[in-house]
């Protein structure tokens, strides 16, 4: 349950980043465009190394 909301939460964050990224450049604000960019980047990286990370601990048998 913990997970599914982990996830969750990324998701919003990455999909709010991604919108405040593109608003803000058409606003020409190039910081606040760039930051907003690198933050959504940052999000879909750490969203991929959970989603990895959550088949390798699938794939390992319980004792």
């Amino acid at each position: 349950m913990a997970n599914r909301l982990g996830r969750l939460a990324l998701r919003v964050l990455r999909v709010t980043a991604s919108t405040a990224s593109i608003i803000e450049l058409l606003r020409s604000d190039w910081t606040g465009g760039v930051s907003a960019g690198l933050a959504w980047l940052l999000f879909v990286q750490l969203e991929r190394r959970v989603q990895a990370g959550s088949t390798h601990d699938s794939e390992e048998p319980l004792s």
